[in-house]
């Protein structure tokens, strides 16, 4: 038994283990692979810019987690077409079908990603291009395989050319039309190969031979190969493109049942969570998972000790079939609190219509326990986990209960991860989510956002103000969008997109999205009219922006139209968030947004430069350590320290910054010590900018050359195309100069003759 999973980034601890054992595999069974391509997997999936491909891969595991099997799919969404870069298992001899597997994975997402095909290599069945008996011998079970699926190599073309002419066992280029078998044309394989090769080769192959290759690219439409194993009347050309190959993890509060309050009104009952369910049972891309136990430390992390404490004794205190609402509010000594439990109810909450009763804590507490395994499943790799829980808690604040809710499910779950990375609170419920925003409100660790009815006629009245933006270090950490009483689906996404832009801007690691369903139309407690379909839009808006989303069930009381609304919804989501067009937290600069220059150098720049040396992933704790100490030089000596500054700014984001000086001991020569883009505006022709109005002001401080220098890895193949781009020419070469094998690359450029 084993699953296939995509693995999207190397944040998750779980990720990072499972990306060591695929280097691992690669190292076993690829020897002649290199090493700098291999370091560089998990950069990879969170760089797309960098590396010009957006990488895909996606494992094989056991039952333990043990991977034994991998597939890395590069997408080219510009040109339309993806290039399966590797595939291999663990164990050739023994792969039980897992390469198989892999590979109809592969074609399901490629099919879903609506590209022209499948590009990819495969070594020569021939021998009289590959002498070597056990290659020729292999590479005829591979191509069998691949026929099967209706892929065959590319014929009449000079990609199988030797780069030198003792080389032998070139690979074909293999095509793969998918279900549709599409012919393509002699135009766009030019620039699928010429991609490849820039890209993908570009260490090995000069510009001659790709010019060459892709001139040679003649026939239109391109000729494949004759079936050569199969007959063609067999050939699997049918793709099921699903969506929901990666479950999404239910977790259900099964003693949410005992927490049932039959007071006429009560809309609050355990129909809802049975209405969901009986709708999820109709689609297979649920798994469900036995909700674990947790201790009461996680509930106290965000709840006052003396209300958690008040709340489980007044709870076992109240006479069986019996509830106690508060009915005194000591609003004028709340130093004070009463010693009467039927008093001190109204100290600790927040309306008149929430109950104290006997099973009220034992359902909150195991709600607790939901909402923390389903944040344990995102940390164990899963993209999506729903906690189907009640009574909900986006009204209970840090020490008080009420709407129905005890303690605050959402905000457990986010103090919860934020030991793992930054954590964003999205509450699409239809009341505000006071709770997690009296929680964070002057912490910066959890950003929260809350779409909900204008608190001047929605409850909780006292709470939701677009000026309420937190306070302290959490100034700017919470933001509010009331909405007026009439608001339709349309409307209502205006709304959304501005919410999702600000958590972009935020650029969190996980999402919690408190799903209130009570925005739909007809919702006793609501005054909006969401229709189904609107349901769905939202889910796939949320889930576009491509971040692991733990979903915590909120309010939703029109039982006819509950559970289709909440189907709807999750189908929305799988479709994006389990297969992101755009790359995990990547902020979409529009044109309208106008980049500005900053030249002076600010205190807090130490800690911007920091972060967004660090966010590159390229540089390592040393590097990062020298980039700042150029920044306080600057702060401390001025002018007279050599370094300058030059930061872009969007939005008054600081998106990437330059820092240049004169040598020292030359009349006109000048430095550029540093040119970074932070990765999430890595692509947009920052780099140009900065580079260019260094260049400038060096003239105008009359500077004549500009150096600047590199390392020969192959890592910085992409710095170094990006100066060539730019103009420079390699000055000269260091051999073995950073470490043995790596040289430094010295690169230069004459400004004297730039206007300025």
């Amino acid at each position: 038994m084993f699953r296939i999973r995509r693995i999207f980034d190397e944040i998750l601890p779980v990720n990072k283990e499972t990306i060591r054992q695929v280097k691992e595999i690669f190292y076993n069974r690829f020897q002649s692979a290199r090493t700098e391509e291999i370091d560089i997997i998990g950069e990879k999936l969170t760089n797309p810019f960098k590396h010009r491909f957006r990488t895909i891969l996606f494992v094989a595991e056991n039952m333990r987690g043990k991977v034994i099997g991998f597939a890395m799919l590069l997408h080219e969404p510009e040109i339309n077409f993806c290039f399966l870069d590797w595939i291999a298992t663990s164990n050739e001899k023994n792969s039980s079908g897992i390469g198989s597997a892999l590979y109809q994975r592969v074609r399901s997402e490629a099919e879903d990603l609506k590209v022209n095909g499948i590009f990819f290599e495969c070594l020569p069945d021939d021998m009289n291009t590959c002498p070597d008996e056990k290659m020729v011998k292999e590479s005829k079970s591979r191509l069998r395989f691949y026929e099967a699926f209706g892929a065959r190599p590319i014929i009449n073309t000079k990609y199988e050319s030797p780069l030198n002419p003792e080389d032998t066992c070139m690979p074909y280029l293999v095509y793969d039309g998918l279900k549709k078998q599409k012919k393509i044309t002699n135009v766009f394989l030019q620039k699928v190969v010429r991609a490849v090769l820039e890209r993908k080769y570009n260490y090995l192959c000069s510009p001659e031979y790709i010019t060459n290759v892709v001139n040679s690219i003649k026939d239109n439409p391109v000729r494949l190969r004759d079936y050569k194993y199969i007959i063609p009347e067999s050939v699997k050309i049918k793709v099921t493109a699903n969506y929901y190959s990666d479950k999404i993890s239910l977790i259900i509060n099964e003693k949410h049942i005992i927490h049932h309050v039959h007071e006429r009104g009560y809309v609050e009952s355990p129909v809802r969570v049975g209405k969901i369910i009986s709708e999820l049972e109709k689609v297979d891309f649920f798994e469900n998972v036995k909700p674990l136990s947790f201790p009461s430390a996680h509930i106290d992390a965000v709840h006052d000790f003396d209300f958690v404490r008040y709340l489980k004794r007044a709870c076992k205190e109240v006479p069986e079939g019996k509830s106690l609402y508060p009915y005194v509010f000591p609003i004028r000594n709340k130093t004070r609190p009463p010693k009467d439990m039927s008093v001190l109810a109204g100290y600790y909450c927040i309306d008149t219509f929430t109950p104290i009763n006997q099973n009220a804590y034992p359902a909150a507490r195991r709600a607790v326990d939901c909402a923390l395994t389903a944040a344990k499943e995102i940390m164990s790799g899963r993209r999506i986990a729903y906690a189907l829980v009640r009574p909900p808690g986006h009204h209970a604040e840090r020490r008080s209960f009420g709407g129905f809710c005890y303690f605050n499910n959402n905000a457990i779950a986010a103090q919860y991860l934020t030991s793992y990375g930054k954590v964003a609170i999205l509450d699409i419920d239809y009341h505000h989510g006071n709770g997690q925003e009296d929680i964070f409100y002057r912490s910066s660790d959890v950003f929260t956002v809350s779409i909900h009815g204008d608190p001047k006629f929605a409850y909780p009245y006292f709470s939701g103000f677009t000026e309420d933006v937190g306070e302290g270090e959490g100034e700017g950490f919470n933001f509010n969008i009331p909405l007026p009483e009439s608001i339709n689906g349309i409307q209502y996404r205006k709304s959304l997109e501005q919410a999702l832009k600000r958590i972009e801007e935020y650029r969190p690691d996980f999402l919690i999205v408190a799903l209130g369903l009570d925005t739909a139309k007809g919702d006793p407690t609501g005054t909006w009219s969401l229709l189904p379909r609107d349901f769905e839009y939202n889910g796939k808006m949320i889930g576009e922006i491509g971040l692991p989303t733990l979903v915590i069930q909120e309010g939703g009381y029109r039982t006819r139209t509950l559970g289709s609304n909440a189907l709807n919804f999750f189908k929305g989501l799988a479709s994006t968030a389990l297969h992101p067009r755009k790359q995990n937290n990547k902020v979409n600069i529009l044109p309208t947004q106008e980049s500005k220059f900053r030249y002076t150098v600010k205190p807090q720049d130490c800690e911007i430069i920091r972060k967004m040396v660090r966010a590159t992933n390229f540089f390592n704790d040393s590097e990062v350590n020298i980039a700042v100490e150029l920044i306080r030089e600057r702060l401390n000596k001025g002018s007279e320290s050599g370094y300058h500054f030059i930061f872009i700014e969007y939005d008054k984001m600081t998106a990437g910054y330059c820092c240049y000086g004169d040598i020292p001991g030359t009349l006109s020569s000048y430095d550029i010590y540093w040119v970074v883009v932070h990765p999430n505006y890595q692509g947009k022709g920052i780099g140009k900018k900065l580079i260019t109005d260094a260049e400038r002001l060096i003239k105008k401080l009359g500077g004549s050359r500009v150096y600047v220098e590199t390392s020969q890895r192959p890592q910085y193949d992409p710095t170094r195309i990006f100066y060539e781009k730019c103009g420079y020419h390699v000055e000269s070469v260091m051999d073995s100069f950073y470490a043995p094998g790596e040289g430094k690359v010295i690169y230069c450029k004459d400004v004297s003759e730039l206007k300025v």
